[in-house]
């Protein structure tokens, strides 16, 4: 196979754009285009998303993007146009639905998969497509928007941003093509992890959104975007043109919403969705026992620490004398405020506020300790109401891992959850404020902070009403989502499946004493219901699949399969019946994404623990082209066509030929203190003493970047001298590995002799890790480790 290069003369640079940054007539990525297309019509929204691709190459092409979408959407259509034929997806078992889509693109038929790796995480390719041919696909789903405080958010993002990826690296095939490497904890990594661009990457994908809105018979009375600029024409909005793919799109509606029973019984049995009301606010409370979580890591750098600062401080505010309160702060480590529990006194908030305000970002994102450590600050259940407010952007892969340890746990307190982010891993940190039933609050800006504040201060309060239950209605047994409390200003929300009855009423515990509401139906023809529903239930039992219910599978996939609903465990395929290649795409490419707005990118890996190091470091199998995290040393402007890429200079080639020379490592901030994402690392204190063993994934990884370099590189030496001098700290001390990193060291003085350096290297490494790199372990394409 050989892709035609272009003629310099057409691929000139352009100023300022970084290094590598080209402007083509032809370009070099596969996406040109994302339509969003949305009709809301009270609380539920009905989207059409459409993905342009063509095939800028001169040979038959397969193009893969990671893309979000909004956590509790329900996908029920998919379909794939090329040269005038349109062709229907089918929802499939998902391994059957890969092996349909292989043998489509061996037979040289276009075909296209969509697959869930995420609740808000999706992966679309498409095969076959022919030199300069254009393919769109389309996908169709509902999805609910949540209201509080008298007005609805319709929140759609629009980038996957980059995810904490801790464990080891796992040996075997990658399960995707994207820049991190599966690991023990997260086995799908390279699914979730497309390329990034450079800030400022021209001819960026050509983004058109439209969002209609119907209030349904109430008085809608004003839309906002918050992170947009939107033109209204009537009751629709548009995003004005040139707007790029690196923040969600949220639109706020404000009216009034009320109480309904919506019954729609189009298919027999039919589906219901209760809106519930609060009543009127009480003034008493249970005393509370409070563990407010903040996430200090890299990702949190710049604007999102501050943000997360003073939410925190908020949260620790609204406290009073006879709650007990704790704060940890984390990255690869958990810091304390205080010891254990204490009085909200008025000196205790003052100093946990002292505390905050010193906190700056850093580090890796290792969430689960943080989490083990509230469970056990909270202990057993008793008279006073338990509760954990986690402040993060929620940006790690080891979703799932966390689920199966601490879900049970979480799932017996108050859990809520501050996403602060413009890309917010909102799927996520919503599944976790599922299992405790408490508030999911999304924070895209600091002129957002003090409203979203408000709505977090009085659900953080004590619930208005609590142990829900339905009677009225028959019921089928195990399909009613999670009923949780009632909260002041947050109507309840409930979907669920039945066979008769055209009223319910709704029973529980106020601070007065037992509540009840009754509700008259009314009878709708509305598939958006029936679909909602699905997707709700259909988390519910991934998320207990989750936490260790494995044989739930069966089910899941019977569900998925019956109401037409994508999840984890199935798959849309479209197939075209013509040929039109020889067989299989002669060249792959993922498509990279835009860097999150807000993010300060980074000029070296997040300090983590070195197992997690590892993961995001390891270097692929020789010839399989994958997109990597940049290496350390390696600055933003050494990235190859505008990507964050990995991989040692010349290593391989990425969308634009050979990669570059490093240039010279930054200098250490002032003081010595190395850097994050966005935030200053203090000098570290003394280490605990860990095996060789431990770090042997990475000096492997080390060890196979350091054999695939074409020449010896000085630069790279030098990087590598400092990475191996932070191994033996970590180690408490390794003479080998010092030594060798105190040699590396001259690699950047004058007359360093390149090729006995990199011999050196390659002798002491192999001599560490001997010459069995040993075996790895890897799951499936998503949680079956």
């Amino acid at each position: 196979m050989k892709i035609t290069s272009l003629e310099p003369a057409r691929c000139l640079p352009v100023p300022d754009a970084g290094f590598g940054a080209l402007r083509t007539e032809r370009g070099n990525l596969p996406l040109e285009s994302v339509d969003v297309a949305a009709d809301i019509s009270g609380l539920i929204a009905g989207v059409e998303v459409t993905q342009g691709f063509r095939n800028p190459f001169d040979v038959t092409l397969e193009a893969t993007y990671v893309f979000p979408l909004p956590d509790r959407a329900a996908v029920t259509g998919f379909r794939m146009e090329a040269d005038d034929r349109v062709v229907e997806g089918v929802l499939k078992e998902r391994g059957q639905a890969r092996a349909d889509y292989d043998q489509a693109l061996r037979e040289g038929r276009r075909a296209a998969i969509a697959e869930e790796d995420r609740p808000d995480v999706f992966t679309i390719r498409v095969g076959n497509i022919l030199p300069g041919e254009r393919v769109s696909v389309r996908l169709t789903m509902s999805q609910p928007l949540p209201y509080e405080d008298g007005a609805a958010t319709f929140r759609f993002p629009l980038v996957v941003a980059p995810r904490y990826i801790p464990g080891s690296p796992i040996d075997g095939p990658p399960a995707g093509d994207g820049a991190a490497p599966d690991t023990d904890a997260v086995p799908d990594a390279s699914r979730i992890s497309p390329p990034v661009l450079l800030p400022g990457f021209p001819y960026p994908v050509r983004l058109s959104l439209r969002a209609s809105v119907d209030a349904a018979g109430l008085e809608l009375r004003e839309m906002a975007s918050s992170l947009h600029v939107v033109e209204e024409e009537g009751n629709t909005v548009r995003l004005r043109p040139g707007e790029r793919l690196d923040r969600d799109f949220i639109l706020r509606m404000s009216f009034e919403a009320s109480t309904s029973l919506q019954l729609d019984g189009r298919d027999g049995a039919g589906t219901f969705a209760l809106t519930v009301v609060p009543p009127p606010l009480q003034s008493t409370r249970t005393p509370r026992d409070l563990v407010l979580v903040l996430d200090r890591s890299g990702s949190m750098g710049g604007w999102k620490m501050v943000t997360a600062r003073r939410a925190a401080a908020r949260i620790v505010d609204t406290l009073t004398e006879q709650d007990r309160f704790a704060v940890l702060t984390f990255d690869s480590v958990v810091e304390e405020a205080f010891e254990g529990l204490v009085e909200a006194s008025d000196r205790n908030r003052y100093r946990a506020v002292e505390h905050l305000a010193r906190v700056d970002a850093r580090g890796g994102t290792e969430l689960l300790e943080p989490l083990r450590r509230a469970i056990a600050l909270l202990g057993a259940r008793n008279e006073r109401e338990r509760v954990v407010v986690l402040v993060t952007d929620g940006q790690v892969g080891n979703e799932d891992q966390i689920l199966e340890q601490v879900g049970g746990a979480l799932s017996a307190m108050r859990v809520h959850t501050v996403g602060i982010d413009r890309a917010v891993n909102a799927g996520f940190l919503g599944r976790l404020a599922g299992l405790g039933a408490g508030r999911c609050e999304l924070v895209e800006s600091e002129d957002r902070l003090d409203a979203a504040m408000e709505q977090i201060h009085r659900r953080i309060g004590a619930p208005l009403v609590t142990d829900l239950s339905l009677k009225g209605l028959d019921v089928e047994p195990d399909t009613v989502t999670h009923l949780g409390s009632i909260f002041p200003g947050v109507p309840l929300r409930v979907y669920g499946r039945y066979r008769a009855g055209s009223s319910l009423t709704v029973r529980g515990m106020a601070a007065d004493g037992p509540w009840e509401e009754q509700v008259a139906g009314v009878t709708v023809d509305n598939p958006a219901i029936r679909a909602v529903w699905a997707r709700a239930h259909l988390r519910e039992l991934e998320d207990r699949y989750a936490m260790g219910e494995h044989d739930l599978e069966p089910r899941i996939v019977r569900t998925s399969l019956e109401y037409g609903v994508l999840c984890r465990f199935t798959a849309y395929v479209a197939i075209d019946t013509r040929q039109v290649a020889e067989g299989g795409p002669e060249h792959r490419v993922i498509q990279p994404v835009e860097p999150p707005s807000g993010w300060e990118l980074p000029q070296a890996p997040p300090m983590m623990g070195f197992a997690a190091q590892a993961a995001v470091m390891a270097a692929p199998p020789m010839g399989v082209q994958r997109m990597r995290l940049p290496e350390p040393g390696l600055g933003l402007p050494d990235m190859d066509q505008g990507l964050i890429a990995g991989g040692p200079p010349g290593a391989s080639e990425g969308f634009g030929g050979p990669r570059m020379p490093a240039r010279p490592p930054a200098p250490a901030p002032p003081g010595g203190g190395a850097r994050g994402w966005g935030g200053a690392m203090p000098k570290p204190g003394p280490r605990p003493a860990h095996r060789l063993e431990s770090v042997r994934p990475q000096l492997v990884a080390e060890l196979e970047r350091l054999k695939a370099l074409p020449v010896p590189d000085l630069l790279y030496l030098a990087d590598l001298g400092s990475r191996l001098a932070a191994l033996a700290a970590y180690l408490g001390g390794n003479e080998q590995l010092e030594a060798l990193a105190r040699e590396l060291e001259a690699a950047e003085r004058p007359g360093a002799d390149a090729q006995a350096l990199h011999e050196r290297a390659v002798e002491v490494l192999t001599t560490l890790v001997g010459d069995d790199h040993g075996p790895g372990r890897r799951g499936s394409f998503w949680k079956r480790a």
